[in-house]
């Protein structure tokens, strides 16, 4: 099994849209089948950025919050 590389985006202290522009950004530039990690403080993008996933056909692989800063998994599909 191969160990999976996981691109962190650290959109911490932008406000909405802020993280997930920057996310949307970063999946253009990323290969089908990466894996990338938005990091945001802004509490909207754990509602807001798992909506825009599924609705675009990605796959949301977790999202968990810790000291104040969210850590949200995103697998590229297409």
């Amino acid at each position: 099994m191969v160990n999976e590389k996981i691109k962190v985006i650290d959109a911490t202290g932008s406000f909405c849209p802020g993280p997930l522009m920057e996310l949307i950004a970063q999946l253009k530039e990323a290969e089908i089948g990466e894996v990338l990690e938005l990091l945001s403080s802004d509490k909207g993008s754990a509602q807001d950025v798992p909506v825009w996933i599924n609705k675009v056909g990605h796959e949301m692989l977790g999202s968990e919050e810790s000291g104040g800063v969210w850590h949200i998994r995103v697998r590229k599909l297409k």
